[in-house]
């Protein structure tokens, strides 16, 4: 049954109020409340069946079949909320927005919540050690503008990019926005590549807010990034219903401050994951992270992905850190206290998104609890930050809730004993009135001589009085008791005293939990109050908790603080790659990395497996390390500052846009030439083995004499093309070095250290023997080999070869043939020995 199908007239009160809601969100799944439920109808159910693997069923509905149905209870609907979100479907939850007891006819139901990729809030689903971000796009014909927000920490952004899809992909990718909102008039062919190739959910909206929450936008002049905001709210405010009175002032990112790398760096460089297995372990940031709270998690990653350009601002995290090593036993003080932290941010935009529950506030007051320590600390440590220590509000939390609240707050038992004058005299009606209840009944057992009456409860009768049938008769009439029930073995009576207290304790009962959330209601207004506050405290929660990680791990792998220069030369003595290193179990060969300013370009030679492409990953990653402010892998660094770090390392077909190896190598090595600077890194890793040799060779010549003589930016040029190596000649700021290697007894052997100067020979062949490969294709691989060197001055001779291949077969199938023909139990012994010289005859031809 279709939706749009149905004849409206025919419809149930209750469905026709579904259809409405549902006119207004028709690309949004509706979980429509319905007593303990969440329901979903006609294609939703059908969808959401699918998808959570429900049994579809039907609800009668006023038409003569009925209508599609799915549901779910409504106290475990986050968990199936959160996997159609991350199966990128939007979702509107719709409440009951009035009282079913006043309400007169249907009770009144609204969309309360729109919950998408972008927008969730909920910390039980969120990637706590990552960003959570929506986007507005504005395509401004010359350049695209960004407004990123995450909502669950309050957090704005705004960035120009340049009009390039390739560079607006990256952004995006990098940012791992979760949700785009553009304009209908958005370029297409962008959102085809940002939908199917990378999964992001596309929203459309072409309104902008008015003037509601200016102080997210107040001084800033650009009129653009004004409407980029306004848009992006809009769709926040007015279409998911979010309230954003926690975002705090826009900041405008200045590119141009960081050290920019596009997605292929990020990954070849495995800075965030692995790129075999996509995962975190092993990446750049697994080795960095020793945080102790969400936050700290979080800002430790964009460190990492926004390294500096400001020497003085890089210098002072050195600081920083170099204060943390000295004053060990305060850093180890610091991270107790740390840990004692729960994720501020995000509890703050719970507090604003109407979601915060009491065991939020517990969390909220044992954050607070540390913070007079951790300004200890900081004075200790003489760190110039100033943290409010919000006493206040810590002591109102103390002081209100309890220790151990239930989850929801319209259960009552969240407010503690003396909080409130109001609250304490219902308590203790509620408590006297249960004290009576055990007391009456030894009073009526006094008063009528019957031990075994008792006293009871239930949700039909209330309070009442149980007397088994043989006491009946010793029940005096002058009590006024009233018979409401009977048993099998007993009668129930009420009394007109039991009533009048039962009224009382009932009474007491729905008031504690109503002034109970009233109560919580006012203090999560409060701590609403201190919300921007409390987000400053937050940051530099975070900012101490990033330093005393990147202090711990300079410890823990001996890193050193490096020298940054206005030079242009690289002077790194013993430098490693600090992950490899780790998984090498400290086996790992450390080299120096020497460009004095007048080389610009290493041209690297070595065979396959001795470590060139670590050695290249190796400077970029130390690079990274030192201008995002940490300490670097090497007994000494001294580093010039880079702008740009550009990648081309493995092979690789990029399988989501569909490119093959040599065309991704290409629009890699595009990127680099084309976006780089005579201050940016480029790591080139045998450039143009992705197609023919002569082309490939060609290509990578042409390429290292652009970017050396161009270009003039330092770059790490691996190759197996030793005819480059000539270079150094005609082009003076290239450097021959190569990854040494030593052959014994037909094998080789992998020193692992770079040298200066051209490799003098290729050991393919090696490597292919250590792989495991057949003698006899090593044998034919030598063979060919040989020809290839004999002729290495002339042209190329394939027929030759291809000669020598099937001569070698041939020779090869002539004794395979001969020997097979022979009948040992038929031979008599000098036809034996005939046939040994033969044999041998064969043999010393195939060796000629």
């Amino acid at each position: 049954m279709i939706r749009s199908e149905v004849n409206r007239n025919e419809l149930s009160p209750m469905m026709l109020q579904y259809m409405e809601i549902k006119d207004k969100y028709l690309d949004t799944l509706l979980f429509y409340r319905i007593g303990d439920f969440y329901e979903l109808f006609f294609e939703d159910s059908e969808i959401a069946s699918r998808e959570l693997e429900l049994t579809l069923t039907g609800k009668n509905a006023g038409l003569k079949e009925r209508v599609p149905m799915c549901g779910v209870p409504h106290h475990s609907a986050k968990s199936y909320i959160e996997k159609l979100v991350e199966k990128g479907y939007k979702v509107a939850i719709v409440e009951q927005v009035e009282d079913p007891k006043t309400a007169k006819g249907m009770v009144k139901r609204e969309v309360v919540e729109v919950v998408t990729k972008g927008t969730m809030v909920d910390l039980e689903f969120l990637n706590d050690k990552d960003f959570n971000y929506i986007a507005s796009l504005e395509d401004l014909q010359y350049t695209y503008l960004i407004t990123y927000i995450d909502i669950s920490t309050g957090e704005v952004n705004s960035c120009y990019i340049n009009h390039e899809e390739n560079e607006l992909v990256n952004e995006l990718l990098n940012l791992n926005v979760k949700e785009v909102v553009i304009t209908n008039d958005f370029p297409l062919e962008v959102l085809n590549v940002l939908k199917n190739n990378y999964n992001i959910n596309i929203s459309i909206e072409d309104n902008v807010l008015d003037n509601m929450y200016q102080s997210i936008y107040e001084d800033v002049e650009d009129e653009r990034i004004i409407y980029g905001i306004k848009h992006l709210l809009y769709y926040l405010h007015i279409v998911q219903l979010k309230d954003l009175s926690h975002l705090s002032h826009v900041n405008i990112v200045k590119k141009d401050k960081y050290l920019e790398m596009d997605v292929h760096t990020i990954r070849n460089l495995e800075l965030i994951e692995t790129l075999r297995l996509k995962e975190r372990k092993f990446s750049l940031i697994w080795l960095l992270d020793k945080t102790k709270t969400a936050m700290g998690a979080r800002m430790l990653k964009y460190y990492l992905m926004n390294p500096l350009k400001d020497i003085k601002e890089i210098n002072q995290r050195y600081d920083y850190i170099d204060s943390l090593n000295k004053n060990f036993m305060l850093r180890d003080e610091l991270m107790a206290d740390l840990y004692e932290v729960y994720d501020l941010e995000r509890l703050c935009g719970k507090v604003t998104c109407g979601s915060l529950n009491a065991r939020d506030v517990l969390q909220i007051k044992n954050s607070l609890k540390v913070l007079p320590d951790v300004t200890r600390i900081i004075e200790e440590l003489g760190y110039k930050l100033k943290l409010n220590d919000h006493t206040e509000l810590y002591n109102l939390l103390e002081e209100a809730i309890y220790e151990e609240p239930p989850i929801t707050v319209k259960e009552g038992y969240l407010i503690k004993d003396g909080y409130n004058k109001e609250l304490d005299e219902l308590k203790e009606i509620r408590k006297g009135g249960k004290n009576f209840i055990s007391s009456i009944e030894e009073q009526l057992k006094q008063e009528t001589g019957i031990n075994n009456l008792k006293v009871g409860y239930n949700k039909v009768f209330g309070y009442y009085i149980e007397i088994t049938k043989g006491q009946i008769a010793n029940v005096p009439e002058n009590l006024n008791w009233e018979r409401r029930q009977t048993l099998t073995n007993a009668e129930r009576y009420i009394s007109p005293e039991l009533k009048e207290k039962e009224a009382l304790i009932l009474n007491a009962e729905e008031k504690i939990i109503e002034l109970e959330y009233n109560l919580f209601t006012e203090i999560r207004e409060r701590i609403k109050k201190e919300i921007f506050k409390l987000k400053e405290t937050a940051r530099i929660l975070a900012e101490l908790d990033v330093l005393c990680s990147l202090s711990i791990v300079s410890e823990e792998h001996h890193l050193v603080r490096p020298t940054l220069t206005e030079k242009r030369i690289i002077d790194i003595e013993n430098g490693s790659h600090p992950v490899v290193e780790v998984v090498s179990n400290n086996q790992y060969i450390k080299n120096d990395i020497k460009m004095d300013e007048n080389t610009n370009t290493l041209l690297i030679t070595g065979p396959n497996m001795s470590g060139k492409s670590t050695y290249m990953r190796q400077l970029a990653v130390t690079v990274i390390m030192a201008q995002m402010g940490s300490f670097v892998p090497a007994d000494k660094a001294v580093l010039p500052i880079f702008d740009k770090i550009f990648t081309r390392i493995g092979a690789s077909d990029d399988l989501v846009s569909g490119e093959s190896t040599f065309m991704v190598e290409m629009i890699e090595a595009k990127n680099a030439l084309v976006g780089s600077t005579d201050k940016s890194l480029v790591l080139f890793d045998e450039l143009g083995r992705g197609t023919a040799t002569f082309d490939g060779m060609s290509l990578a010549r042409a390429i290292l004499e652009y970017i050396s003589e161009k270009v003039k930016c330092k770059t790490l040029f691996s190759t197996h093309y030793h005819e480059l190596t000539d270079l150094d000649k005609r082009i003076p700021t290239i450097k021959n070095v190569h990854v040494e290697a030593r052959e014994e007894d037909g094998n080789v052997v992998f020193l692992h250290k770079i040298m200066d100067g051209a490799v003098d020979k290729s050991y393919g062949i090696h490597v292919a023997k250590l792989a495991g490969l057949p003698d006899e294709v090593l044998q034919n691989a030598r063979a060919i080999l040989n020809v290839y060197e004999d002729n290495s001055k002339k042209k190329r001779n394939e027929m030759h070869i291809e000669q020598i291949s099937m001569d070698f077969d041939t020779k090869k199938d002539e004794l395979k043939e001969f020997i097979e023909q022979i009948d040992p139990l038929n031979t008599t012994p000098i036809e034996a020995i005939n046939l040994l010289y033969k044999i041998k005859e064969i043999e010393k031809k195939e060796k000629m």
